[in-house]
């Protein structure tokens, strides 16, 4: 019996034995180890060399191959904790990668119960560098990669979940999907470099260093799983189009991918140094910390309990070497000038989270919000709801609300690095607005954050609880993964299932609409963009 399986299966042979494989399966999930999915009686792939030993995964549905768990990096407990990311340690012998990995610490519960019902529930622990990766085959290595980093902000989730799984986008596109998990919060954004001398002189921004590792992985092993090292592609929704966002600006990120995709998550600046630092000493004194020693020798248990309560949601900090300035400010990255660009945002973003109303308002309640929000004068505030009503005659009082929220949380970011990227030569931007609405929760999520993602990983099946089981998700499907496969191919998101689609610019505004029937649209709801844009000084 291998040791480097899941305890009590037998990995040995191509195949699992069915009553060895139910007899323990009790133990493995009491173990640290998760199952992916049902993998009784699926065959094994071939064994596969990496740069740190032999894998061999498993074959789903379709003829996909999949490898989970697979680690880019060394755990990053004990003495690592805090540090850039080391290598894996090399392996002898055969590898099963055929279950997820550790995600790192964070708080509990996780999002919205449509979207949590899609969580492995995987164990948590500081040995979490681990990729996903699932290919049409390994007979070959030109096939376009698209690695994802996914959200939660810098604060929670992981790589691993089911909405997240590769098998179908990979099989239905004919790329190469790999999915990334790595540190977090306190482990991941700690500012240490002024606190912690010399030893801890690079103990900055170390979760975005831990993707910078995950990328160089890919280059130097993916070609092996039947992709091109030469056509990357990195995207990410929420806080993975930050993650996306930072990359495009880091320099040692630079050549590891060629495209990427930004979906409901532009980020624009990171955080100054100086704040960072007393944002660190802040949470080391309330942790009862004296030094960073003292943080190290804290069970991992202990310091994310301390993070969760602290609400420690810090993320990249411009440090000057790791990112050398803001990401999207004031201008897009220099370094981002030869990578084309998709971005995009959903109409009700803001349903996703609990401090939006989903049941009906009057006008007052309106008013009364939108003040809130935007903090303007009652005649702006009326000037801003009127727009809004114009342009959209059959919305309610609390789809105006919602729309509107969800403009000045994500849409004004999009709009700003849209325009940013725009203004730089070298390569095109392609930009997305996504109104299809679920009728889950009787409809008052409606097109809702995340709901895109679904679409895009072309998992509506899987992901019916976010989605319903309406008919008219595959189309869409099939529109919006074939657009971003497209796009990870040549840098064009042009298919035959969509109409046309121009490139962004800051005079005409193409933008894709995905509902039912896709439509391009030039400058959609631009009174408003202008108002709003406006009224938050950025004219």
């Amino acid at each position: 019996m291998r040791s480097d399986g899941p305890p009590g299966i037998d990995c040995s042979g191509t195949k699992f034995r069915r009553r060895q494989f139910i007899g323990a399966t009790g133990l493995a999930l009491a173990a640290p180890w998760t199952f992916a999915q049902d993998i009784r009686g699926r065959a094994l792939t071939r064994e596969v060399s990496t740069t740190a030993g032999r894998i061999r995964g498993v074959e789903t549905d379709g003829g996909i191959q999949a490898f989970y768990g697979v680690p880019y990096g060394a755990s990053t407990g004990g003495a690592n904790r805090f540090l850039p990311p080391k290598a894996p340690e090399a392996w002898s012998g055969v590898r099963e990668t055929i279950n997820v990995g550790f995600r790192s610490p964070q708080p509990l519960p996780g999002p919205i119960s449509e979207i949590h019902a899609l969580h492995r529930a995987n164990p948590m622990s500081e040995d979490c560098l681990h990729v996903n990766i699932s290919t049409p085959g390994l007979d070959s290595e030109s096939r376009p990669v698209m690695v994802w980093f996914h959200g939660g902000g810098f604060w929670s989730g992981e790589g691993d979940w089911i909405l997240y799984d590769g098998a179908n986008l990979a099989r239905s596109q004919d790329v190469v999907v790999v999915t990334v998990t790595h540190r977090l919060n306190a482990f991941g954004f700690l500012y240490l470099p002024e606190i912690g001398g010399s030893e801890y002189a690079e103990a900055s921004n170390v979760g975005m260093r831990d993707m910078v590792l995950a990328l160089d992985w890919v280059q130097a092993n993916i070609a092996s799983f039947g992709g091109n090292p030469d056509n990357v592609t990195i995207f990410g929704q929420s806080g993975g189009g930050g993650k996306v966002s930072v990359l495009s600006a880091m320099p040692s990120a630079a050549g590891n991918f060629h495209k990427a995709i930004v979906m409901s998550g532009s980020l624009l600046e990171g955080t100054s140094h100086a704040n960072a630092t007393e944002l660190t000493r802040r949470f080391m004194t309330d942790a009862g910390a004296t030094n960073v020693a003292d943080l190290k020798r804290m069970p991992w248990e202990q310091l994310s309990a301390q993070a969760t309560r602290l609400n420690f949601t810090m993320g990249p900090t411009v440090d000057g070497t790791s990112l050398p300035s803001h990401p999207w400010s004031p201008a897009a990255p220099a370094l981002a000038a030869r990578i084309p660009l998709l971005i995009g945002t959903t109409e009700t973003e803001s349903n996703f989270f609990p401090d939006t109303p989903l049941d009906p308002i009057d006008s007052g309640e309106l008013t009364r919000l939108v003040a809130t929000a935007t903090r303007a004068g009652s005649e702006d505030v009326e000037r801003l709801i009127n727009v809004y009503r114009e342009g959209r005659p059959d919305a309610s009082e609390i789809d105006i609300y919602q729309i509107l929220a969800s403009d000045l949380r994500f849409g004004a970011n999009a709009d700003t690095q849209a325009e940013r990227k725009a203004a730089q030569t070298g390569s095109s931007i392609y930009k997305y607005y996504f109104t299809w609405r679920s009728p889950v929760r009787d409809g008052k999520l409606k097109s809702y954050h995340c709901i895109d993602i679904p679409f895009a990983f072309n998992n509506v099946d899987v992901a019916a609880s976010m989605l319903g089981g309406g008919q008219d998700r595959y189309a869409l499907a099939d529109a919006v993964s074939g657009a971003f496969a497209a796009f990870a191919r040549s840098g064009d998101p042009n298919h035959a299932g969509i109409p046309r689609w121009q490139a962004f610019d800051a005079a005409q505004r193409a933008t894709m609409v995905f509902n039912n029937e896709p439509k391009l649209v030039m400058d959609p709801h631009g009174a408003e963009r202008r108002v709003r844009a406006e009224l938050q000084g950025r004219a």
